[in-house]
């Protein structure tokens, strides 16, 4: 599509506002994300009240952490096999009967640890599987000249389900430890209701054979002048392999994925970036919570400071779609966003007002959302609609899988040398990865508007 097409299309096209399935599944989604935030937030403060145990605390926590490492390909690879519309509302089915039963447990007296981590870890996996979904279905929902704000409204709508929920959910709790776990079941609830009430389909038609199946997986029939009991012995032998047969054409397809993302040199290449960026803002939040405590501020200084960084992410979600629509160049964004973060973290090491510190981060937050809208846009549109699960799964496996690295080596750094030097080597870094933006030759081969089709296959 050319630019005097897609605004022509523009102009045919009804606004996102007037779009009644979009609609949908926007306020449907939103309150889903926000219901994952109240209960996540909950089940620390449940498992320390039930327990008193910091360990078993963590244990929780780290249940509900682990699928974002071990769920998300083989996610990608059933969201592109099966009917996105049927993943989403099996996920919100399973997460109604899992927080359910974690209210009912509490009104009962009979929570434990292991029920509590069970939960947590199928709850944070059907989120992936929902927002993997969510995802490659909108794109089928809004017209391609509409992708980026609709993109935006997606973007600004988890950063405010972060900022609105995880006080929500220390309210709930407080008023009553069952209520986040109700909450939760309704909202998802509600969410399921308005999947059914959207028209379109969430995906392109599908061949009736699932991906990398063929003539082979089709059930054996008896053949003329066969013997029919071993026809029914093949078709056995055959069931009982079916199992390890799925498993295969599941990795199969998870490896097709991959393949696809690594081919695009472009692709391939800002997501090294962004799991660089990402390392560098774990080392980041860890020194900042540290450069408070050196300069003697009180703890509840970072509650002011996270804040004010949440509404700047907000703020840039919200002008998202209209800065990509402006400045079309990805390689632009990333060179204009390592430097903006540079200028922003090396400013952290001259202040210690709290107010300073939290206009800066808020300005590191207004930078990130502008650009994970960007890269949303960017990756919703190259990736062929048959492959978006499995695209998204990995690039969200590599952008999140850097986290524990930059963590580690935060503390590392902070142990050495402290807050401020920590700070000034995060800013020196991003400096570096701006440099190498603006020289590395595959950042220079992305696709134009021009050039992207929704349905390209390279």
């Amino acid at each position: 599509m050319t630019l005097t097409e897609a605004a022509d299309a523009a102009r045919a096209d009804p606004p996102l506002h007037r779009n009644r399935d979009f609609l949908l599944l926007w306020s449907g989604a939103s309150l889903s994300f926000l219901a994952t935030r109240v209960t996540s937030v909950a089940y620390p403060l449940i498992v320390l009240w039930h327990t008193g145990s910091p360990l078993a605390m963590s244990v929780v926590s780290t249940a509900a952490l682990l699928p974002l490492l071990l769920v998300q390909l083989p996610a990608g690879a059933v969201v592109d096999r099966w009917d996105r519309r049927r993943v989403m509302l099996g996920c919100e089915a399973g997460r109604i009967v899992a927080v359910g039963s974690v209210a009912l447990s509490l009104a009962a007296g009979r929570l434990s640890v292991a029920h509590l981590a069970a939960v947590a870890f199928t709850e944070a996996s059907l989120a992936v599987f929902y927002r993997l979904a969510e995802r490659g279905a909108v794109r089928n929902l809004v017209p391609a000249s509409q992708l980026p704000a609709a993109l935006a409204q997606n973007e600004a709508r988890g950063r405010a389900a972060g900022l609105v929920g995880q006080p929500a959910g220390v309210l709930l709790q407080s008023a009553g430890r069952a209520l986040p776990f109700v909450f939760g079941a309704v909202g998802y609830l509600v969410s399921a209701a308005s999947l059914l009430l959207i028209r379109k389909p969430f995906q392109e038609e599908r061949s009736a054979a699932r991906p990398g199946q063929g003539a082979a997986g089709k059930t054996a029939a008896a053949a003329p002048g066969t013997d029919g009991a071993a026809a029914a012995g093949a078709s056995g032998s055959r069931q009982r392999s079916d199992g390890a047969d799925d498993t295969s054409r599941l990795a199969g397809e998870v490896a097709e994925g991959l393949r696809w993302l690594w081919r695009q040199r472009f692709l391939r290449a800002a997501l090294g970036y962004v799991a660089a960026t990402n390392v560098l803002f774990q080392m980041l939040a860890l020194a900042l919570v540290l450069r408070i405590k050196e300069a003697g501020l009180p703890a509840q200084t970072l509650a002011v400071v996270v804040g004010i960084g949440g509404v700047g992410g907000l703020c840039g979600a919200l002008a998202g779609g209209r800065i990509q629509r402006r400045i079309r160049r990805q390689r632009t964004l990333l060179i204009a966003g390592a430097v903006s973060w540079a200028l922003l973290i090396g400013a952290m090491g001259l202040t210690r007002n709290p107010v300073a510190l939290g206009a800066l981060y808020a300005g590191t937050g207004f930078v990130g959302a502008v650009f994970n809208v960007a890269a949303a846009v960017y990756q919703v549109r190259t990736t062929p609609d048959a492959l978006q699960g499995r695209v998204a799964a990995a690039a969200g496996l590599i952008g999140s899988g850097t986290n524990a690295a930059g963590s580690f080596a935060g503390g590392l750094l902070l142990a050495a040398w402290g807050a401020l030097p920590t700070v000034r080597t995060i800013a020196g870094a991003m400096a570096a990865l701006a440099v190498l933006a603006a020289l590395a030759p595959d950042l220079k081969g992305e696709l134009t508007d021009d050039a992207t089709h929704l349905d390209s296959g390279d």
